[in-house]
C-alpha cells in the first residue's frame, strides 16, 4: 500500500508518512483534522480486512480498545472502516520502538531495562484489570517518547493490545515468525517471547504476558532472547518448553527476578503488578551495575530436569517343558536402551513359562505323624475348649468403652485472591494492593505496599475501604502495627465515605513498606473479590485527583507538579528569592508554598513528605553563570546582568523543573 502524498483517511484524518510495517499491516503518520494533533494509523493487510468475522469482531471490540487508558498504553483513538481499508488511529510516538533503541544500543544498563520493563508490567497489569490480554509482547510493540530518559512515567508505552489475538482467529493467519502469527492450532505470537503454555496447548491468560514481558527484559540485559538460535521456528518455540534459561551475570537478586517472570510453571510467576512493583524496589540497587556485553548464543541449551518412567521387563531363561506341552516363544533378547530419558520406554516382557505340577505319589501304608496318635488329640482338645471360654468370659466381663463417633470434617474454607497496582504519582508513590479473602472469619485480609521512586516519601496516605454495597455502613476496620484514624473531611477537605488516612509510614527512595488491614466484608466469589478491590482502588485515586479538593493533605498522592517562582526583574549581587509553589488538582496554590529561599525556620510538612526535607531540594544554574549557587544548592545569588534568565530544580522525584525567564539588571538600572 503506497501512497505518494497526503491521503484522506474517513472524515477526520489526513495520513501524510509511512513510517513502519509488520505483519499485520502498515503503520502511517498522519494529522486529525479537527485539532491538528499528530496521529498514528495502522492499516491492516487486505487479507484482514477481507475476512468480515475479524472486521466484525474489532467493531465488536472497539470499546475496549478505545476505553484502554493508562499511561504506559498507547491510546486507540478510532475505527477507521473505509472501502478496502481498515485502521486503528492511536497516538503517536515521537520516539520510535524501543526495537530501534535496542538496535543501536545492543545492550542496555540494568536501570534503563529495569525502568522499561515495570513500564510495560505496568501497562498490562492495567489491561489485565479490564481482562484483555496482549498476546504478543515484544520490543517492536513498546513505543517511546522523545524524552524518555527523564523522570517522567509515562514514556514508555505498550502498543498492539489484543490485535494479536483477534487476527489469530482469522483463517489468514500467518504461519511464519516475522510477526504476529500462529505456530500450530490456537497458538499464536513471536516464537521467541512465547510462554511454554502457549506453545503446550495454545491456551494463555496474564501469567502468559508476565513470560512474555520476561523475555523483552532478558533481551535488553543480554542484547538477545534467551532461546534464540539455530533451527525453525518451532525448534525454538519447544526450548521454551524444555531448556532451561541461559544465565546471566547479573546482581542474584535481579537475576531471581528474572527467572520468577521465565519459570515455566505459569502458577508461579508474579502477577504483572507484583513483578512492576519488585522491579522499582531494585532499580535503586541496580543503578551502579554497568550493561552487559553482548552475550552470544550458548553452544547447546541444558534441558530442563523432569521425571522420566522406564517400564522395563523381567528376563529370565526359558525352562524346558516336556515334548507334549506347547511352547511359547522366547520373543528375543532385548535392546540395551541406555538411561531412560524424559520419554517413557516400553520393553517387552517375556512370558514366564509354566512349570507343569508332578503328583505326589502316596504309598498304600503311610507312616502316622506322632501329632495325630489319640491321646495328643484328646489333650489338644481340652486345652482349645478352656481357652474359648477364658475369651468369652473375658469378653463379658470386661467393659467396653462407648463408641466413638466419627470426626466432624472440617468446614470447607473458601479462599479467594487478587492484586492491583495503581500507575506511580507525580511524586513517584507507587501503591499495589493484595486482597485475600478468608471465608472462616467472612474478612479482607489486604496487604498495600508503599513504594518510592527518586525520593523518600512519607505519610498520610488515604485509603478508601467501601462496602460492596455503596449505600451500606462502611465495613468494619482493623489496622496492623501503623497508625491509623478515619478520614476528617473538616480538615482534610476530602468527603469520600469510608475514608481512611495512615500515617507513620515512611518509605526510603527506592524502596517499599507494607501496611495490613483486616476488613470485615462478606465474598461470595473470587470475581467479587475482584471488583471490591478495583472498587477501592478507584474511589481512593477519584478522591485524590478531585479538582474541586483545596488545601494541603495527602501530599504525596495529591501533589500534580511544582511551579519554581522567581520576581520578574531582580539586582546583581543580591540573593535571589526562589519560591517552589505546589500544583494540585485544583490548580496552583501560592498561599501554602512548599518552600522558600532563602529558607527561614523548619521546612514544611509538605516538603518534608515528598522530598525528605530541604535535602531533596537543589537549584542550579539555567542562565549560563549569570547567577551562583551555593554548595547544598539552597540558596541563589545574581551575579551579573542579562536580559533573560531562568533557575532549573530538581525537588524530589521532581527532576527538570524550571522557572519562568526573569531579569537581572544592575544596582539602579
Amino acid at each position: 500500500m503506497q501512497f505518494s502524498e497526503a491521503l484522506a483517511l474517513g472524515a477526520s484524518y489526513r495520513l501524510e508518512e509511512r513510517i513502519g510495517s509488520g505483519a499485520t499491516g502498515e503503520v502511517w503518520r498522519g494529522v486529525d483534522t479537527r485539532n491538528g494533533d499528530t496521529i498514528a494509523a495502522k492499516l491492516l493487510r487486505p487479507e484482514h480486512v477481507a475476512d468480515p468475522g475479524l472486521v466484525e469482531r474489532f467493531v465488536r471490540e472497539r470499546s475496549l480498545l478505545t476505553g484502554l487508558r493508562h499511561p504506559n498504553i498507547v491510546a486507540v483513538r478510532d475505527l477507521v472502516i473505509e472501502g478496502d481499508r481498515f485502521a486503528i488511529v492511536m497516538d503517536h510516538l515521537d520516539g520510535g520502538a524501543l526495537r530501534e533503541l535496542l538496535r543501536r544500543e545492543r545492550t542496555l544498563p540494568p536501570t534503563v531495562a529495569v525502568h522499561f520493563a515495570a513500564a510495560v508490567l505496568d501497562g498490562l497489569a492495567a489491561a489485565h484489570q479490564r481482562r484483555i490480554l496482549h498476546r504478543d509482547v515484544k520490543p517492536d510493540n513498546v513505543l517511546l517518547l522523545a524524552d524518555w530518559r527523564t523522570s517522567r512515567t509515562d514514556g514508555v508505552k505498550v502498543t498492539d493490545f489484543g490485535i494479536a489475538e483477534m487476527i489469530s482467529d482469522t483463517p489468514h493467519t500467518p504461519t511464519t515468525a516475522s510477526g504476529t502469527g500462529a505456530l500450530g492450532s490456537g497458538a499464536l505470537g513471536t516464537p521467541e517471547y512465547m510462554s511454554p503454555e502457549l506453545i503446550s496447548t495454545g491456551e494463555a491468560g496474564p501469567p502468559a504476558d508476565v513470560y512474555g514481558a520476561g523475555i523483552l527484559f532478558y533481551e535488553l540485559l543480554a542484547g538477545r532472547t534467551p532461546f534464540a538460535g539455530p533451527g525453525t521456528d518451532f525448534s525454538i518455540a519447544q526450548r521454551h518448553v524444555s531448556a532451561q534459561v541461559p544465565v546471566l551475570k547479573l546482581p542474584s537478586e535481579l537475576w531471581r527476578l528474572v527467572q520468577s517472570l521465565l519459570d515455566k510453571d505459569p502458577r508461579s510467576r508474579p502477577t504483572a503488578a507484583e513483578a512492576a512493583a519488585a522491579l522499582r524496589r531494585l532499580s535503586g540497587s541496580v543503578y551502579v551495575v554497568p550493561p552487559l556485553a553482548l552475550v552470544p548464543l550458548p553452544d547447546n541449551y541444558t534441558r530442563v530436569d523432569r521425571p522420566a518412567t522406564a517400564v522395563r521387563g523381567v528376563v529370565e531363561e526359558p525352562v524346558e517343558r516336556p515334548a507334549d506341552t506347547e511352547t511359547r516363544r522366547n520373543p528375543g533378547p532385548v535392546p540395551d536402551l541406555g538411561t531412560p530419558g524424559q520419554a517413557t520406554l516400553h520393553r517387552p516382557l517375556p512370558t514366564r513359562p509354566a512349570t507343569p505340577i508332578e503328583p505326589e505319589p502316596q504309598s498304600e501304608e503311610p507312616d502316622r505323624p506322632w501329632w495325630r496318635t489319640p491321646k495328643v488329640l484328646i489333650l489338644s482338645s481340652a486345652a482349645l475348649v478352656v481357652l474359648i471360654g477364658a475369651v468369652i468370659a473375658a469378653v463379658i466381663l470386661i467393659p467396653r468403652p462407648a463408641a466413638t463417633p466419627p470426626p466432624t470434617p472440617p468446614p470447607v474454607v473458601a479462599e479467594y485472591q487478587t492484586s492491583q497496582t495503581d500507575q506511580p504519582t507525580p511524586t513517584g508513590l507507587g501503591v499495589s494492593r493484595r486482597a485475600e479473602y478468608d471465608s472462616q472469619t467472612a474478612s479482607i485480609d489486604l496487604t498495600i505496599t508503599y513504594s518510592a521512586q527518586n525520593a523518600p516519601l512519607r505519610g498520610p496516605f488515604l485509603e478508601v475501604l467501601p462496602g460492596l454495597d455503596p449505600k451500606a455502613a462502611c465495613p468494619t476496620v482493623s489496622w496492623n502495627g501503623s497508625k491509623q484514624q478515619q478520614n476528617l473531611p473538616s480538615v482534610t477537605g476530602i468527603s469520600q465515605r469510608c475514608g481512611w488516612s495512615v500515617d507513620g509510614v515512611a518509605v526510603p527512595a527506592q524502596s517499599s513498606k507494607q501496611v495490613r488491614v483486616s476488613v470485615r466484608q462478606p465474598i461470595k466469589s473470587s470475581e467479587e473479590l475482584q471488583n471490591w478491590l478495583a472498587a477501592a482502588a478507584e474511589t481512593t485515586r477519584t478522591a485524590v485527583t478531585d479538582a474541586e479538593v483545596t488545601g494541603t493533605a495527602y501530599p504525596v498522592q495529591r501533589l500534580q507538579n511544582i511551579q519554581v517562582s522567581t520576581p520578574s526583574r531582580t539586582v546583581s549581587q543580591q540573593t535571589l528569592p526562589v519560591t517552589l509553589v505546589p500544583v494540585w488538582p485544583s490548580g496552583s496554590d501560592s498561599v501554602n508554598p512548599l518552600y522558600k529561599s532563602p529558607s527561614v525556620g523548619a521546612a514544611s510538612k509538605m516538603l518534608v513528605a515528598i522530598a525528605g526535607g530541604e535535602k531533596g531540594v537543589r537549584f542550579s544554574d539555567g542562565c549560563s553563570g549569570a547567577v551562583s549557587v551555593s554548595s547544598n544548592g539552597l540558596t541563589v545569588t545574581a551575579l551579573a546582568q542579562t536580559p533573560e534568565c531562568s533557575i532549573n530544580a530538581k525537588v524530589g522525584n521532581f527532576a527538570d523543573l524550571q522557572s519562568a525567564p526573569f531579569e537581572i539588571v544592575t544596582r539602579g538600572g
